[in-house]
């Protein structure tokens, strides 16, 4: 939530496209259209909105009291289901001498257009507008951007030295790119990364793909990365079990471990005659049904 002095810099903010100031407390259309288009942030800026009630244009304080009744008033807007996507907001009271003010935080929503009663309100400069279909199409083409795969998110609790570089550089960006193409390439390894989408540049952390593919331990980041081989000498998993084992490590390393498991426990070959002079090896599965 925002602090007392940051209140104070936002009343004579020249950032108009953020911060909505009024001394109305009953207008509560101007409200939702307010924190719907704080929500739906076409600037793209990625800082939150503010709707100050108790203030006038030029930031001077009109007296208001904000009372818990108001308080409740602006916060219920939230979820009374005018705006969807529901906005992630909150609210809260600042007393000063010359009197309160209340503050609606709203953040940019990873889940645009937000629309209140079915229309999509945005921030022009200081003036709040309903969106042109373009507009409209500028939003819904973030919003599909903000919708990201699981392996190009950020691994928070990973660094960069948790990722074999050098086995990344020679199995993918080599062979993806070509060697002089890497040789010549100047700038730093996490760029080079974050290019292929190995690297988050906002968190400074690798992505799971990184530290999926060509990370150290990534059993520690993901509890569940490993493969288990498990044969029964029965049909049925409650048969008595002949052999177990688990493999766990990058999937870089861990495929051709894999591979060659099964090459030696579940691949049965024999020579089938074929001619006088001639004879065939076949398996039990074809190499297309078991290869990576």
């Amino acid at each position: 939530m925002i602090t007392r002095d940051e209140i104070q810099e936002l009343l004579h903010s020249t950032e108009n496209y953020r911060v909505e100031r009024t001394t109305s407390t009953g207008d509560m259309d101007k409200f939702q259209e307010a924190i719907c288009a704080f929500a739906n942030d076409l600037p793209n800026s990625r800082k939150n909105g503010y709707l100050i009630l108790g203030a006038y244009d030029n930031g001077e304080l009109s007296g208001l009291n904000v009372t818990d009744d108001l308080l409740k008033k602006i916060a219920a807007i939230r979820s009374n289901g005018n705006i969807l996507p529901i906005p992630v907001m909150s609210v809260d009271r600042f007393q000063f001498p010359e009197g309160d003010l209340l503050v609606a935080e709203v953040s940019p929503s990873d889940l645009p257009p937000v629309r209140y009663r079915g229309r999509t309100f945005i921030r022009i400069g200081p003036r709040r507008d309903i969106a042109t279909e373009a507009e409209e199409r500028i939003l819904a083409e973030r919003r599909m951007s903000f919708m990201a795969t699981f392996d190009t998110m950020p691994c928070l609790a990973a660094k960069l030295s948790d990722v074999n570089t050098e086995l990344l550089r020679t199995k993918y960006l080599i062979p993806l790119l070509g060697n002089e193409l890497v040789e010549s390439d100047t700038r730093s390894i996490e760029e080079q990364m974050a290019a292929v989408g190995m690297y988050d540049t906002e968190h400074q952390c690798p992505t799971y793909a990184a530290v999926v593919l060509f990370g150290y331990k990534p059993r520690r980041f993901m509890p569940g990365l490993y493969v288990q081989y498990v044969c029964f000498k029965g049909e049925d998993v409650t048969s008595e079990v002949e052999n177990e084992m688990q493999l766990e490590g990058n999937y870089c390393e861990l495929l051709p471990r894999l591979e060659s498991l099964l090459e030696l426990s579940v691949i049965k070959k024999k020579p089938v005659f074929v001619s006088i002079l001639r004879e065939e090896m076949v398996s039990n599965y074809p190499y297309q049904v078991w290869r990576f």
